[in-house]
């Protein structure tokens, strides 16, 4: 008999549902000085981009110790910038058809509760959402995933991660669960692909077939 119980799928949400690269690229352009990591002109960016996340924070040159309050930094920059983020052009489509389907949805960030409630409220989806989990970590996302996990009493076999950095993709493996890689966000399709998430995605559009994507690793 079929296990019908309904799939967890996690976002990610900069880079993966909203479209905040422009918005993060200037924020941490002008934080550059104050904490000590050269800028990043717009020439750079793609090299940027097929970096792995730890790759990009290795050659920044910027101390460890100085991350949890550039990431602080980063967050309430985002706060003053709200007005100048939407949903990438298809993803409210693919939440909506994703839920009549029936799907849980959550999403682990970040950024702050605050801030994406604000922007989904805004795009008119917030109600889709079952949990919003947030903390200011840049490689502990696993734990948070964990926590909801744990929390929201889910089976780690009937649930998704999907991401579009390489730390999402190495946060959905260490908490033991399936990585989707969206190519729409901030890090490269060669960059993604390096570190082996079980599917990529193209488009938004792709997420509202990720039942499919789901049934082949079962």
């Amino acid at each position: 008999m079929p296990d019908r119980t309904p799939v967890a799928i996690i976002f990610d949400f900069d880079g993966t549902l909203a479209d905040t690269l422009d918005v993060i690229v200037a924020i941490t352009n002008e934080l550059a000085e104050e904490f000590g990591y050269p800028a990043t002109d717009i020439e750079d960016l793609a090299d940027v981009q097929n970096m792995s996340s730890r790759e990009i924070i290795s050659q920044s040159g910027i101390s460890i110790f100085k991350l949890p309050k550039l990431l602080r930094r980063i967050r309430e920059e985002l706060e003053d910038n709200l007005s100048a983020i939407g949903l990438f052009p298809g993803v409210r489509k693919a939440l909506l058809d994703l839920r009549y389907e029936g799907y849980k949805l959550y999403i682990v960030t970040s950024n702050t509760q605050g801030n994406v409630e604000y922007l989904l409220k805004q795009e008119g989806v917030l109600e889709l959402f079952h949990g919003i989990y947030s903390g200011s970590t840049l490689f502990g996302k696993h734990r948070i995933i964990n926590r909801l996990i744990k929390r929201e009493k889910l089976d780690r076999k009937r649930a998704i991660y999907i991401g579009d950095e390489t730390r999402d993709i190495d946060a959905a493996k260490k908490a033991k669960i399936k990585s989707v890689a969206v190519t729409w966000g901030f890090n490269s399709i060669d960059a993604l692909v390096k570190h082996r998430p079980d599917r990529i995605l193209q488009a938004p559009e792709e997420m509202s077939v990720v039942a499919l994507t789901f049934l082949q690793f079962l």
